[in-house]
Formats: C-alpha cells, structure tokens, sequence
C-alpha cells in the first residue's frame, strides 16, 4: 500500500498506508489524524477535509473537478495554489509518498 505523509500545523509528520482506491480524507479519519473532519462523509459539500498538498507531490495528484473547486470557496482557512479536499483525492499507486499539510482549522 502507498503510504502518504500528513504534516501537523505543529510540524509533526504522521505517515500512513493508504490502500488504492480509497480517499485521503477516509485514510486520515480511519487513521485518527487530528485536523480532518470530514463531517459529509466525503460527499465533496462540507469542504471540511481541507489540505495542501506539498509543493514536491502536487504533480502526482489528479486536476481539481468542477464540484471540488466550488467547494474550496467555502473553506475557512486560506486558500492557496496547493488547496484541496481529501475527499476528492483518490489513492493512485502514483500518489507514493504523497505530502499533505493540514490548514490551521476546518471551521
């Protein structure tokens, strides 16, 4: 299984496997990361499974859809380049050592 890295506001780096096929967003909830809510259930409309991706993995993560993006406009935390909910980023083999940043808050 690919692992992925998820990186605290604090800094603290917690890596876990992801099988293929599932959302980072359900991976961070079944895993206890702090800082994912997840509160629709990874139905793209509560934009609560907000990340940034790192600069070095943003090329291994498929292009925004058009939900996905509408959603980003109700985010709390700012916005940046790098900003996508953890629902809509399926696990792929080419996504190994992904990098994603938690934002400061969900709400």
């Amino acid at each position: 299984m690919p692992e992925v890295t998820f990186i605290s506001t604090s800094g603290e780096p917690f890596t876990v496997e992801i099988p293929i096929g599932e959302t980072l967003m359900r991976a961070a909830l079944n895993n206890n990361i702090d800082g994912i809510l997840g509160e629709c259930g990874g139905a793209c409309c509560c934009a609560t499974c907000h990340v940034y991706v790192d600069d070095a993995s943003i090329a291994s993560v498929p292009p925004i859809r058009d939900m996905e993006e509408q959603m980003l406009g109700y985010i709390v935390a700012p916005r940046h380049d790098s900003s996508r909910l953890a629902c809509q980023i399926i696990m792929i083999p080419t996504m190994e050592g992904l990098i994603v940043h938690l934002p400061p808050t969900q709400l």
